[in-house]
């Protein structure tokens, strides 16, 4: 009797699981990115080794009329790393570092490495990344090919980084490229996303380590222009600046605090620069951020965490390094059918208070689970082809709770695409590693030299060799 009861729970539990996952985004034979929204059958995928291989790979490619797509960590969520029936490189095994010059302040890598591996190796010298995201996690080839930004203020987007890197293009052919190589490729390939070749290895310029005093100030969010211009961009020892905006319901969108890091030479780099290891307070972190991801009472109670953690971190030293490797296991959600998706919005700072004003009437009226925002600052970058700095912009990052069916996620575009008229209205733009939900016209509006830059990726890649999601969805063909 008691093996039969059991025997029947079993089963239940087995097809309870299997209703629950049986939706397209759990499919084990379907190829997809971190937001899982467009799983699709490629017809392999390659592990990237050495480059005579990856050379006979784009020539197979092309006597086969295949496509050819470019993955790293695959964190980028609109299709960027794949397509169907076509080829993926996986270059997370091309990782090597390939030369470090201290005194030039140089470091050379695979495409494949991350900016983990870079940090490990710089540190000793006393060196440190200029530009990275605010996680260590992603690889060098993927953050230039999306023009990766973080929490430096002083260097703008990683475009400024790079001195040069070598390319693998359509033709199967090695070349370098840099400002005065092949130059015309340097600002299509970097924010590029794929489209113009495999990168093989990058050249960075590197900046000093050093240590920096964490202050921490709250404010509204009709303040945070003034105060940034004032107290934290006119300071030119704070290096690097973050903030927090509340999605809370009783401070929604209205209160906010800021995070600055600077420079202080009286606290030694010697004996203060170990790297840190592992993520602190992950599961307690985790449990409150599910709070907030699943009741509204939890978003007041985890921003009530934020402000009181930040506020104990006041006058708090830490080098460089350890400051640009920000923690995100906490934040890590892979429910079936559901999923935390990213949208970007870069505001110009004279503006931010007007858009975020527009931002909460739409999210008001609109049913979408917003969990978390912050706000980062980059300078203009004039020399992208894709450049979403077209002024020096406020980004604000948001992260919202989606489901992944198709019928809301019809939903949840319209509701993101009148976002996006707000965001255009007062002169902004957005990042395109996320999910389009953009009209075509919105990003041709957000990206005036869009034209131009599919000329060029015809031109150089006439046969489509490399493809991927992002060209399909924004080509307008």
């Amino acid at each position: 009797m008691k093996k039969g009861i059991a025997l029947l729970l079993l089963l239940a539990v087995c097809l309870l699981n299997y209703v629950q996952n049986d939706v397209p985004d759990q499919d084990p034979f379907a190829f997809a990115d971190y937001s899982r929204l467009h799983p699709v059958k490629v017809e392999r995928v390659v592990q990237g080794q050495e480059e005579r291989q990856l050379v006979a790979l784009i020539q197979e490619a092309k006597q086969k009329h295949l496509t050819v797509s470019i993955a790293g960590k695959r964190h980028s969520q609109g299709g960027h790393t794949y397509y169907k029936d076509g080829i993926v490189v996986d270059m997370t095994s091309f990782n090597r570092i390939l030369s470090l010059d201290p005194v030039a302040k140089t470091i050379r890598v695979q495409a494949g490495a991350t900016w983990e591996d870079i940090q490990n190796a710089v540190n000793p010298y006393g060196l440190s990344v200029r530009t990275m995201q605010s996680q260590n996690i992603f690889t060098v080839g993927g953050s230039i090919s999306i023009n990766a930004h973080g929490r430096d203020i002083r260097n703008g987007s990683l475009i400024q980084s790079v001195q040069s890197f070598r390319l693998l293009n359509a033709d199967g052919e090695m070349i370098e490229v840099s400002r005065s190589e092949h130059a015309e490729l340097f600002p299509l390939v970097l924010g590029g996303y794929g489209l113009f070749g495999i990168i093989l290895d990058v050249t960075l310029n590197l900046t000093d380590n050093e240590m920096y005093t964490i202050t921490s100030d709250a404010m509204s969010v009709e303040e945070y222009s003034t105060y940034f211009n004032n107290h934290v961009l006119a300071n030119p020892a704070i290096r690097l600046h973050i903030a927090r905006l509340s999605v809370a319901p009783d401070t929604f969108l209205s209160e906010m605090y800021s995070i600055n890091y600077q420079a202080d030479p009286t606290v030694p780099l010697q004996g203060n620069d170990r790297l840190k290891k592992r993520e602190s307070w992950v599961i307690p972190s985790k449990l409150l951020f599910n709070l907030n991801r699943s009741f509204t009472w939890g978003r007041d109670a985890f921003w009530s965490w934020q402000k009181r953690y930040f506020a104990g971190q006041q006058g708090r030293s830490i080098s460089r390094n350890n400051a640009m490797r920000s923690e995100s296991e906490f934040m890590e959600d892979r429910q079936a059918g559901e999923n935390d998706v990213l949208q970007e919005y870069f505001i110009p700072v004279g503006k931010f208070a007007a858009f975020v004003e527009a931002f909460r009437s739409v999210l008001r009226e609109e049913d979408l689970n917003l969990l978390n925002i912050t706000v980062r600052y980059v300078n203009r970058d004039e020399e992208a082809a894709l450049s979403y700095a077209q002024a020096d912009m406020f980004a604000l990052v948001c992260l919202y709770h989606v489901p992944l069916a198709a019928g809301d996620q019809t939903r949840i575009k319209a509701a993101m695409q009148r976002i996006l008229d707000a965001v255009l209205k007062q002169d902004g733009t957005y990042y395109l590693p996320y999910a389009p939900y953009p009209t075509l016209e919105q990003f041709q509006a957000a990206y005036p030299g869009q034209a131009a830059f599919f000329q060029m990726k015809d031109r150089y890649d006439p046969g489509h060799v490399f493809m991927n999601y992002f060209y399909e969805d924004y080509k307008g063909e």
